[in-house]
């Protein structure tokens, strides 16, 4: 289609100039495919629209159909209201990385009368033969970023099992610009992780290890910011960190990767990841063992991992519980009013045993002083309600 063909009744509608980079790095660096994507003003002036919207709220957001894009949403509301003559984008990626958003906008767009327009000319959806480009144009977009996506996934898996990626790295351990992953020069971080593993030798449980530590002063190094470990502050151990120092690989000198996967799950037509989830070892992708200077043998890391499956003796937890049988009917419905966590029931005194609600997630995890409160007997609550209880734990 030339621009002499776009009707009357197109150029007197609206011309949205959509523009979109897939990641903040590219939206940061990248600047030129903006310009050229601003630019698209200018072009939607020169085919003869008066009235020229950008919607640019879609920048550095990926265009695969697993992010959602507002811009890209109200660029279809616009469309249906029919106050959109000509949709502008410098190419199909810009638009859609997914056959379903891109044929969905085209079908909307051939239904109203809408063109889209990219720097090679102008198409209607509504005819067969423009429709018929643009699908392939579609379809070329969504194979070249499956293409680009496994290239790259291939790439980073063959060098993880050589053991050469660099992956982020636990505590104790850093990568050298030289020598590679190597044991961290600090000797304080040393001593640190030394101290769990000779400490949990000793007292063969991890919570043992981290109320040792708290009730001893010994602290740890963690990033400032939570994401970054070029700063470091030094502070109180967790339960998660004492955990996590038992339970690395790294620390007997084996290089391991894929160790978790990513969930993904469809909720009410969205698509939903979960990171983090563990995998068994026999499916890591990469375990490659006597790669760099450990901390331990491996032959003790399988010891210590045998300890800590004997001493897991529940389930972790999760959400609310359904109650159980017992005085404390309210068991696994309870959570503390002041910190909001899980309350725990044990039984005590003489004759009938009394029911108490105990916080003691802080004790465990943190290895702070937990309080209880007295729990009366109670009747089943309400199916859907929710109970709570203060703690006077120490802070």
């Amino acid at each position: 289609m030339m621009r002499r063909d776009l009707a009357p009744t197109v150029l007197s509608r609206r011309a949205v100039v959509y523009v979109r980079q897939s990641t903040g790095s590219q939206v940061q660096e990248n600047l030129e495919s903006q310009r050229r994507q601003y630019g698209l003003v200018d072009l939607a002036r020169s085919y003869g629209f008066q009235d020229v919207r950008v919607i640019d709220e879609d920048l550095g957001r990926s265009a695969s159909g697993t992010t959602d894009r507002p811009g890209f949403r109200s660029l279809v509301g616009q469309i249906c209201e029919g106050l959109v003559g000509a949709v502008f984008c410098l190419e199909a990626s810009r638009l859609a990385r997914n056959g379903r958003d891109w044929h969905h906008l085209l079908e909307l767009c051939g239904l109203v009368g809408a063109c889209v327009i990219d720097t090679d000319g102008a198409y209607d959806p509504g005819t067969p033969n423009d429709r018929l480009l643009l699908g392939l144009k579609g379809t070329m977009s969504e194979f070249e970023l499956t293409l680009l996506r496994k290239r790259m996934l291939d790439a980073a898996v063959a060098k993880a099992r050589r053991g050469e990626l660099r992956v982020p790295v636990p505590m104790g351990y850093v990568w050298s610009r030289d020598l590679g992953l190597m044991i961290d020069p600090d000797r304080r971080t040393q001593e640190v992780v030394r101290t769990i593993f000779r400490l949990f030798e000793r007292l063969g449980s991890a919570r043992q290890v981290l109320l040792y530590m708290r009730r001893e002063g010994l602290t740890v190094p963690r990033p400032r910011d939570g994401k970054h470990a070029t700063l470091v502050a030094w502070r109180g151990p967790v339960y998660r960190t004492v955990i996590a120092v038992l339970q690395n690989p790294f620390y007997a000198g084996a290089y391991a990767y894929g160790k978790s996967q990513v969930q993904t799950t469809i909720v009410e037509g969205t698509v939903r990841k979960t990171q983090g989830r563990p995998r068994p070892m026999e499916t890591w992708t990469a375990l490659v063992r006597d790669h760099h200077e450990a901390y331990l043998s491996w032959e003790q890391f399988e010891v210590n991992q045998q300890r800590l499956t004997r001493n897991a003796f529940r389930k972790p937890a999760g959400g609310a519980k359904a109650g159980r049988g017992g005085h404390a009917l309210l068991a696994g419905l309870l959570r503390c009013r002041r910190c909001g966590r899980m309350l725990h029931v044990t039984y005590g005194g003489r004759g009938i045993p009394q029911p108490r609600y105990i916080c003691r997630t802080g004790h465990a995890m943190h290895g702070l002083t937990g309080a209880s409160r007295p729990g009366p007997v109670a009747p089943t609550p309400p199916s859907g309600s929710r109970f709570s209880l203060p703690c006077s734990r120490s802070p």
